[in-house]
């Protein structure tokens, strides 16, 4: 079971998941959660934020697929139905995001993911969809959809191992985070199951902003750490 902050390969994320993710907006799949990829990268596609310091994500939502002969994506509105008039995934998240608004139903509950680099992921947590709406983008309409992570939660809903997470970390330090660790444990230099952990743990006033707070650990140093100081 991964946790918030552990780097995963795109191979090993399909595999937690139990699904070839072949897109970006995943809605209720088989292990009752729906998944979202996310990137907040130079040139990503869609215009994903983190606002709040991590508590809350503005995801944008996804175009028509590219065909041959068709329009171009990124110049026609974002779809919420299918052709034949069933829901499009961003159809699906914004009914669920509606149903809370108007508290008919709870919270969709969403597993994000995080692109660092190509074939390289972080996972971010679990998140609440708690609003959604549309808005006007290059003279089309464009889907938003509003999360806000999970810190408190039935034990029943969710295991406690999902939701004991810090606080976002930022893309921007991930990167400075990784390019100075060399993607590797920085205790014994493995590469694999590798996890972003806090120096001096969130719960004692470390902060997730600063990439020297930040440091790549594999998962047995940092089981072995917890929250310790060292």
């Amino acid at each position: 079971m991964i946790k918030s902050g552990d780097v995963i390969s795109y191979l090993d994320m399909c595999k937690e998941e139990g699904v070839n993710l072949q897109r970006g907006m995943n809605y209720r799949l088989r292990s009752g959660f729906s998944v979202i990829l996310m990137s907040v990268r130079l040139g990503a596609p869609y215009a994903d934020k983190v606002e709040e310091n991590g508590k809350i994500l503005i995801y944008e939502g996804h175009d028509i697929p590219q065909t041959s002969g068709g329009p171009i994506p990124k110049k026609v509105d974002q779809p919420k139905n299918n052709p034949g008039g069933s829901l499009t995934q961003n159809g699906l998240f914004y009914k669920a995001a509606l149903e809370y608004k108007d508290k008919r139903k709870d919270p969709e509950l969403v597993k994000v993911y995080e692109k660092i680099r190509s074939g390289i992921w972080a996972y971010n947590g679990i998140f609440k969809l708690i609003d959604s709406w549309q808005e006007n983008s290059n003279a089309r309409k464009v889907f938003k959809f509003k999360l806000k992570m999970v810190e408190e939660v039935q034990r029943s809903v969710i295991k406690q191992k999902d939701i004991e997470h810090n606080r976002l970390i930022p893309t921007s330090v991930k990167l400075e985070v990784w390019k100075r660790d060399k993607g590797k444990c920085v205790v014994c230099g493995s590469a694999d199951n590798l996890h972003f952990d806090h120096i001096i743990p969130y719960s004692r006033g470390g902060s997730s902003l600063v990439a020297k707070n930040v440091q790549l650990l594999c998962a047995r140093h940092n089981i072995g750490k917890r929250d310790k100081i060292e």
